[in-house]
Formats: structure tokens, C-alpha cells, sequence
């Protein structure tokens, strides 16, 4: 990936024109909207008047795509966009699985850009491999594009047994004049998990090792059924981030935001009006 400032600035939806600055971050085949529930419940009149900033990861939704894949590219691309959005003022930081690892960096890398952060089901720790989502990359290079009649079509033909995950793949399909195309950097992503144990995706980098531990608050969300956050990654967790506290949603999956947003909402909302100490 080039460097950030030789980046397009990511796409972003904007929802909410008073009070703090949140960014979203989603996960792997995500987009920005994926967190559009939270942001409006956040900046509606019941919330906490936050200008919230939903943003499209590197090779993902409507931002620009990358050759080669990089946390550390995907953080300081992201820190380009908050800069050129918010100017000099803090931000709230939320991130989600491969959303999560580009916030911790971001917060790691660029410290000062982040007041608050908050990561969701994921861990500073290397995975091991992209093998959880090998088979959803088959079934996507497996959909003949150039045949597809329509929109239903595609959903015809795709072939996934369970249908909220099949509706989140499907949302990377998108029109290209009169054929179709995935928004996704799909070849890129595929790539990657060909590497197995080597995946930059499923990694963390070494590189942060090296950076001083992010000092502001941390809220660190886990879903209760969900495997990505284990008992001895609290440590490590801490090492990195002094002031992490865990809290544990009970009987979600790793989609936390989708399978529990009200409690959601209000663990954020309750984050980001507790005065700073």
C-alpha cells in the first residue's frame, strides 16, 4: 500500500452534526454503513449529539483499493481522513475485527488524533490464518458475474446456508454499467489468505512493538460466543493498552454491534460522556 499521504482520502458518511467526533471502523467485506444503527441511535436526539463519521476501510465499500496489504497502511490512511475531516479535534475511535486492529494501530501511531478508543472482538495478537473466511472467498470468486441477470439472480445463485451472513457478502456486489462487480478488493483479500500461517490480514504487525503504549481510555468489547478474544489475551491487551476494560456481551456471536446494538449503544454512549481523568 502506498503511503497515506499519497492516498485518496476514504469514503465516509457523515451522520450527526453536533457534539463529539466518532469514527466507525468495520471488519473484513464490511463497509462504513455496517454501523449506520449505531451512529443514528448515537446522534439522535436520544444520544449523545455526536457528529459520528462511518468510514470505508482501504479496498473496501467506496474507498480507494491497494496492491499489497498493511495494517499500518490501512491506520495512517485512516488518520489521513480524520485529520482532513476533523481538523484538529480529538476523536472516539470504534473499530470492529479487522476494524479493530486499524484502530488500535491508528491509536498506537497517532496517539494524539484519538481520545477514546474502542475495539470490538478482536485482539492485538496474529490469528494464524484466514481460514474462517477461505470459504466465504471461494463462493465469492465462484459467483459468475459476467452471467448475472440481476440482483435476485445473484441471490439465487449464491450459494450460503446461513442468510444474515449471505446478506453481508452480498452487499459488496455492485452494479458496473451493465455488468457486475465486487466492491471489495477480492482478489487482494484472496491473495492473502493463500498465505495461510503468513496472512498481513489475519496478522499483527511487529513494527508496533517498538511504538509506546496508547494512554487514553479503552473500552474493550467481546462477544460472549464469540472465540476471537480469549482469557490470556488480556495481557497482551494491556501491554499495548494500559487502560483497556473488557466487558463481555453474553450470548453474541462476533458481530457484536449487529446481534446486540442496543446495549451496545449504550455501553458507547456511556464511554464517551464519562468525563476524561
Amino acid at each position: 500500500m502506498t503511503a497515506a499521504q499519497d492516498l485518496p482520502l476514504l469514503n465516509t458518511l457523515a451522520v450527526g452534526t453536533a457534539g463529539p467526533r466518532i469514527a466507525f471502523l468495520h471488519g473484513l467485506f464490511g463497509q462504513g454503513r455496517n454501523w449506520n444503527q449505531i451512529a443514528k441511535a448515537l446522534s439522535g436526539p436520544a444520544g449523545t449529539d455526536a457528529r459520528c463519521l462511518l468510514v470505508d476501510l482501504p479496498d473496501h465499500g467506496r474507498s480507494p483499493r491497494s496492491d499489497v496489504f498493511s495494517l499500518e497502511g490501512y491506520a495512517d490512511a485512516v488518520a489521513q481522513t480524520l485529520r482532513t475531516t476533523g481538523a484538529d479535534d480529538p476523536w472516539v475511535v470504534v473499530g470492529h475485527s479487522l476494524g479493530g486492529k486499524t484502530a488500535m494501530i491508528l491509536a498506537l501511531r497517532h496517539p494524539t488524533l484519538v481520545e477514546r478508543l474502542v475495539v470490538v472482538d478482536i485482539a492485538p495478537k496474529h490469528y494464524g490464518s484466514l481460514e474462517r473466511f477461505e470459504g466465504y472467498i471461494h463462493r465469492m470468486q465462484g459467483l459468475p458475474l459476467n452471467e448475472l441477470k440481476s440482483r435476485a439472480d445473484a441471490e439465487a445463485r449464491f450459494v450460503e446456508s446461513d442468510p444474515n451472513v449471505k446478506a453481508f457478502l452480498l452487499q459488496n456486489l455492485r452494479r458496473d454499467g451493465q455488468g457486475w462487480r465486487w466492491q471489495v478488493n477480492l482478489d487482494l483479500v484472496a491473495r492473502d489468505a493463500a498465505r495461510g500461517r503468513e496472512s498481513q490480514i489475519a496478522g499483527w504487525p511487529d513494527a508496533v512493538d517498538s511504538l509506546a503504549p496508547y494512554r487514553g481510555p479503552v473500552l474493550w468489547i467481546a462477544g460472549g460466543d464469540s472465540p476471537y478474544i480469549q482469557r490470556d489475551d488480556g495481557e497482551r491487551m494491556r501491554r499495548y493498552f494500559p487502560r483497556a476494560r473488557l466487558f463481555t456481551i453474553q450470548g453474541v456471536g462476533h458481530w457484536v454491534h449487529s446481534d446486540a446494538p442496543d446495549i451496545v449503544v449504550t455501553a458507547l454512549r456511556r464511554f464517551v460522556t464519562t468525563p476524561l481523568t
